[in-house]
């Protein structure tokens, strides 16, 4: 197709990962779940792996096929320069049922060097074995839909040593921290054999995993998050997952639904529950080290790892104006916000310089309308606005907002 689209409603991709939820996605798509699969991810952007589609718009040309049509155009001059004619963002709607595995993410030259060499030694494109998907950085962001939970970063070190001296098990483990040196310790205990994580660990979850079933262990514990990874298991007492060291050694952070959290490259992570909106750069590159069926690398984990202590910053947002309030980080590729609508205010969005990805999550209708343009989202449904576009949204709704920061 040739004709320039300014805007237009768009669909995303639904990922059907093992850990997803069964019904925030479902009903938020009104779609009908019952094969009961778990709905994890709802894709919206340009990525090759799960482009979005135009709806409306014939042919129902793919994301990354129209913006590649005239990436200038659709991006903007800067933006098309910048990021090579693609589009630098991906946005996400995550349910998290089960706790995802246990991550870093590397940097953007890292990704190059490392998508590089796996292409030389002829891994396929999507081997389960392949770390590096592409050749990009995947800063993240998580705008928080319900109350969440998540680990982020290693604790401080007065807290990581009471860790040590308070957890009995864990007891042998306090001299590979002297000097504070959280590689000397991390290594140590992702680089154990089995058996020796087996011997520290099943004694913990002996002790915990009854607690844990009765229901008396607080969410903002780590024995909480350690227990459910075993509580449903035959026996605790063989091949316990390596990561649940992770559990105690990493901070886990509470947010609260719309306040959010960013992650840069190396900060060690892993979502535990809940639903959030999540923007990141255009990337699928994950490094994992544990609570995963995934592939999991552990020498590549720690060449990544920032090994050195996290204080959590939760982020409130900022009001950009009366309708939009904006979550800002230092990534380049990326800036979301939350934009609400009611009657008598409206949101204006002045001729932007990027490529702009809405979806509307609660509320009753929402008009997006362009110079010769219009059209209307309800909840569950998505559009984009191409950049040097002016827009209105009105009417009554909550939506966010994917563009790349000025």
């Amino acid at each position: 197709m040739n004709k320039f689209v300014e805007a237009a409603k768009i669909k995303g991709v639904v990922q059907h990962y093992a850990w997803g939820g069964f019904n925030f996605i479902p009903d938020l798509l009104h779609l009908n779940n019952e094969e009961h699969q778990p709905y994890a991810e709802y894709w919206m952007g340009a990525h090759q792996n799960a482009p979005a589609t135009l709806v409306g718009v014939e042919p129902n040309v793919a994301l990354d096929k129209l913006i590649a049509e005239d990436p200038s155009a659709y991006l903007g001059e800067a933006i098309a320069s910048k990021f090579d004619g693609k589009l630098p963002f991906l946005f996400k709607v995550l349910d998290v049922k089960d706790m995802l595995s246990i991550q870093v993410h590397p940097t953007k030259a890292e990704a190059v060097k490392g998508f590089a060499r796996e292409n030389a030694e002829g891994i396929p494109a999507n081997a389960a074995h392949r770390n590096y998907k592409d050749d990009n950085h995947k800063p993240e962001i998580m705008v928080a839909m319900t109350e969440f939970y998540l680990l982020h970063g290693f604790k401080p070190a007065a807290e990581l040593k009471a860790v040590l001296a308070e957890v009995p098990e864990f007891a042998e483990l306090a001299s590979y921290f002297e000097g504070d040196n959280y590689k000397a310790l991390y290594a140590h205990i992702m680089e154990l054999p089995q058996s020796e994580v087996d011997r520290i660990l099943a004694p913990l979850m002996e002790r915990i995993v009854p607690a844990f079933q009765q229901g008396s262990i607080e969410k903002t514990s780590s024995d909480f998050w350690a227990a459910k990874t075993v509580a449903e298991a035959d026996s605790i007492s063989e091949n316990l997952d390596r990561g649940i060291f992770s559990i105690y050694f990493f901070n886990v952070v509470k947010v609260e639904k719309g306040d959010a959290v960013f992650q840069d490259a190396g900060v060690p992570h892993a979502y535990l529950e809940g639903v959030n909106m999540e923007l990141m750069a255009n990337s699928d590159n994950v490094l994992r080290g544990g609570l995963t069926p995934k592939h999991i690398d552990v020498p590549e984990l720690l060449k990544h790892t920032k090994f050195e202590p996290t204080v959590p910053n939760i982020l409130k947002g900022d009001d950009r104006t009366a309708a939009e309030k904006v979550y800002g980080s230092p990534a380049p590729d990326f800036e979301i916000s939350r934009v609400e609508v009611s009657e008598g205010q409206l949101f204006n969005a002045p001729a932007g310089h990027s490529f702009d990805i809405l979806i509307m999550l609660e509320g009753e209708e929402a008009t997006v309308k362009s110079a010769n343009v219009t059209y209307n989202l309800k909840a569950g449904e998505t559009g984009m606005v191409a950049a040097g576009v002016d827009y209105t949204i009105e009417g009554n709704g909550l939506l966010f907002r994917a563009t790349v920061p000025n």
